[in-house]
């Protein structure tokens, strides 16, 4: 008589893939008391602590939780306990032996028996500490790059070019319309530049992806009066090389455009009489329309 296979429904064959799946997860899994206690952990857990599995064991999970994170967790699981949820998920640190940090989110779920009583918990444990470090490196930047804004008159914006969104920063915002303004669309915001400027704030060659960065040098009507604005655009590609977005840098270039213009002037006249000098003289006559010939008397003294 030839036996009947296993199924998925037969108690061994269940237990069977349950013990594969545990012992081999890429992630934590810990079984535990209703006291809090490891009954049964796999490697990747004893990996994340540091320490032989058999020393897992037997151990609560607060003498390995950072205690600034032990409050919070037992909080939830005398919750689970008391029948208020059936499970939690929280972020918090392991320490390991030698004083490491792990950064770990932990998904809990309580195991019940027949009549519905909680017997254990299940626990799968995921490492972020990567995660973790990314964010506060981001955070970083972003507080650095705060600090750099302060420094300077203007801000960002970008434009999604699927969707055609374009938005200011709160901080160039404001510094167009006052304290209070609200950020910009496209529309208001090209209304703010100089009508001779719009050739150098056109985004057509971004847009069509013909240009990948460039710098334009224009006239924003601002709370501060009509200010010279120099704004790094530069275009952003989806992985097929498609153009996504566009971010922009404006920043107020004023003072130092009025002393180029100072320089610039003071480079075309004579020091001592004002007059126009050999420079000057040349810029002014490539300027001069006319169909008639000009003399110049030169006399020095």
């Amino acid at each position: 008589m030839v036996a009947e296979p296993y199924t998925a429904d037969d108690p061994e064959t269940r237990l069977a893939l349950f013990d594969f799946a545990f012992e081999n997860a890429p992630i934590g899994i810990a079984l535990v008391d209703l006291e809090g206690r490891i009954i049964r952990g796999n490697a990747a857990f004893a990996k994340l602590l540091a320490l032989p599995l058999h020393k897992v064991v037997g151990t609560h999970f607060k003498d390995f939780t950072h205690p600034d994170d032990i409050e919070a967790d037992l909080i939830l699981f005398q919750q689970v306990l008391e029948g208020r949820r059936d499970g939690y998920t929280i972020e918090k640190r392991y320490l390991r032996p030698f004083g490491d940090i792990v950064n770990v989110l932990i998904h809990i779920a309580a195991m019940r028996d027949r009549q519905g009583k909680v017997v254990r918990f299940i626990s799968q444990i995921e490492d972020i500490t990567r995660n973790k470090d990314h964010e506060r490196q981001l955070a970083e930047r972003a507080a650095q790059l705060e600090l750099a804004l302060e420094a300077v008159r203007g801000g960002f914006w970008q434009m999604d070019i699927l969707t055609g969104k374009f938005e200011t920063s709160d901080r160039l915002a404001q510094f167009i319309g006052g304290p209070t303004a609200a950020r910009l669309d496209l529309e208001r915001y090209v209304n703010r530049v100089n009508v001779n400027d719009g050739a150098q704030a056109d985004l057509t060659p971004l847009i069509a992806g013909k240009l990948d960065q460039n710098v334009a040098e224009y006239r924003l009507d601002t709370v501060h009066g009509e200010r010279w604005m120099r704004c790094d655009r530069r275009l952003l590609r989806d992985s097929g090389g498609r153009p996504v977005k566009i971010v922009g840098m404006a920043i107020d270039f004023t003072e130092e455009r009025r002393r180029i213009e100072i320089l610039e002037e003071t480079a075309r006249s004579d020091a001592l009489t004002g007059l126009l000098n050999r420079r000057g003289l040349s810029i002014e006559y490539a300027t001069l329309q006319s169909a008639d010939g000009f003399a110049i008397l030169a006399l020095d003294q």
